[in-house]
């Protein structure tokens, strides 16, 4: 993985599996079992993604197998009848394109409640996948990555005068040394907040 990937492309899953509007239900099934995945992307065309089709769309089919036929939200029973993935897929699809940031990304998915995002250009065409576990990847980074990225990155472009030295243990990096003005504390935590893989920031300054 390159130093501090900063877009969605740097981490993404490039051979993504998909299927088409009419693939059937029990091929879906199949494929999530065989890939270990719990949603796949929809394509039409040339590879344009119109929708998600998850898990959750498939298990409608067993929660509605004995239930009465007015209970229930009216969609959910709809999906329960569906037979293929353009019936049973949620659209138009939650994507993200391959330059969003990682923490663009991550909203995304919490806002909207999913574990994986297709990847899309600036047509809709597929162009990967990004998880939940991609995301995290960032803080597999050593903390010698970090700290370095700190240093050169970091304190080199903010108005610091006297030494500071950075040390990361785990992810979390302390900061000691002296700073011209209490003020610049905050600038500086963000600052180190925002290089992937810092789980924390812990400060031990002075002011001059």
């Amino acid at each position: 993985m390159p130093d501090s990937p900063h877009t969605v492309s740097d981490v993404m899953t490039h051979t993504v599996v998909a299927v088409g509007r009419d693939a059937p239900f029990k091929e879906i099934v199949e494929l999530f079992d065989q890939w270990k995945v719990s949603a796949l992307p929809v394509l039409e065309g040339e590879g344009r993604v119109i929708g998600v089709v998850s898990e959750a769309d498939l298990l409608h089919k067993e929660e509605f197998r004995d239930a009465d036929e007015q209970s229930g939200e009216l969609a959910d029973r709809i999906k329960a009848g569906a037979v293929t993935a353009g019936e049973l897929m949620s659209a138009p699809a939650v994507t993200v394109h391959a330059d969003a940031t990682l923490a663009e990304a991550a909203r995304i998915m919490a806002r909207r409640h999913v574990k994986r995002l297709p990847v899309v250009d600036g047509v809709g065409l597929l162009q990967g996948v990004v998880s939940r576990g991609d995301l995290l990847k960032v803080f597999l980074r050593s903390d010698e990555e970090i700290a370095e990225e700190i240093r050169s990155s970091v304190l080199g472009r903010l108005p610091v005068t006297g030494p500071l030295t950075v040390a990361v243990a785990e992810g979390v990096v302390t900061l000691a040394g002296s700073l011209p003005e209490r003020g610049l504390e905050p600038v500086l935590a963000r600052a180190v907040r925002a290089v992937e893989g810092v789980v924390d920031v812990r400060l031990d300054l002075t002011h001059r």
